[in-house]
């Protein structure tokens, strides 16, 4: 029990009962290791195992759980609810719930269980995404702060007037352009996110996608993105939520280890700007990354003043 995905299986056991699958869909693992989690928790007497056709479905053992380690349960799941993990754990398992077939003899009821995975075959997983982006405006200039190889301006391009993609690499707004090369309406900047190459209220909205754990002073880059938005304009930031996953600062540079809505407040009241909008977006089962939330920022009156 040194292994705290074990602790999270219980969790979810104790919720539902969940097949084998399930399980490594929502803690985000492969299923040989849920399946390994399962058998050490199914040997020690932790978790039940019932068979259904040639499936098994597990749940917590409840009161056939033996005695020292249903007190260790107990002492743990109060500690369990407030860890990060078992917090996104909570979210996927809604989601992957969802994913379940509906057992109907109707053709009707049999698809409507199955249509995510129909549509899919038949359309692919971005079509409802890029279909909403029509609902921005076609006159906006939107700014994509921290572009990267350019897959957000990649999508906004064909729904607005203008893209700005900015980024402090060269190597990335070459990539950027070589993926954008049929689109005749993005504008290439380099330049640092803390001081933008952008004139004041230049765009009518700006985004800054999976950037701001990255960066020093996530509260500078806000307050730029900010500057360079008309009144009336916003600042739409996605990152990721608070984790404990330490190993991502060596790994892959982050400097932050998500951000809290409190601390996105906090964020905001010393950039002088609000946080007019946040959400956690749900999680994809099927990902292996930390959960993503999306903060819409605008500028205060005050600041506007300024």
């Amino acid at each position: 029990m040194g292994d705290l995905a074990r602790w999270r299986v219980l969790a979810l056991l104790e919720r539902e009962e969940l097949g084998v699958g399930e399980v490594a869909r929502t803690l985000q693992v492969p299923q040989s290791t849920a399946s390994r989690h399962l058998k050490a928790l199914l040997d020690g007497g932790w978790i039940a195992r019932r068979s259904e056709g040639p499936a098994g479905l597990y749940r917590l053992a409840g009161p056939a759980m033996p005695e020292q380690a249903r007190l260790l349960w107990e002492l743990a799941r109060p500690a369990l609810v407030q860890h990060p993990e078992a917090s996104q754990d909570l979210k996927r398992l809604a989601s992957v719930l969802a994913d379940r077939k509906v057992d109907s003899r109707s053709f009707f009821g049999r698809l409507g269980g199955e249509w995510s995975e129909v549509r899919r075959d038949l359309f692919g997983d971005r079509v409802t995404a890029l279909a909403l982006l029509d609902l921005l405006d076609p006159d906006w200039s939107v700014a994509d702060l921290g572009c990267g190889t350019g897959e957000a301006s990649q999508l906004l391009a064909p729904c607005v007037r203008r893209v700005i993609a900015i980024d402090r690499e060269r190597s990335m707004l070459d990539a950027a352009r070589k993926r954008l090369a049929s689109c005749d309406n993005v504008e290439f900047r380099q330049g640092a996110l803390e001081s933008l190459p952008l004139k004041d209220g230049e765009a009518d909205a700006s985004v800054i996608m999976l950037v701001l754990h990255h960066v020093p002073d996530p509260g500078a880059v806000l307050k730029e993105a900010v500057r360079g938005v008309r009144s009336g304009g916003g600042t739409l930031v996605v990152d990721l939520v608070p984790h404990d996953r330490r190993a991502y600062a060596a790994s892959m540079g982050h400097l932050h280890m998500g951000f809290s809505r409190g601390e996105l407040e906090q964020m905001a009241r010393a950039a002088g700007v609000q946080l007019a909008r946040h959400r956690e977006l749900p999680p994809e089962p099927k990902t292996a990354g930390p959960g993503l939330f999306a903060a819409l920022f605008r500028a205060t009156p005050a600041r506007r003043a300024r």
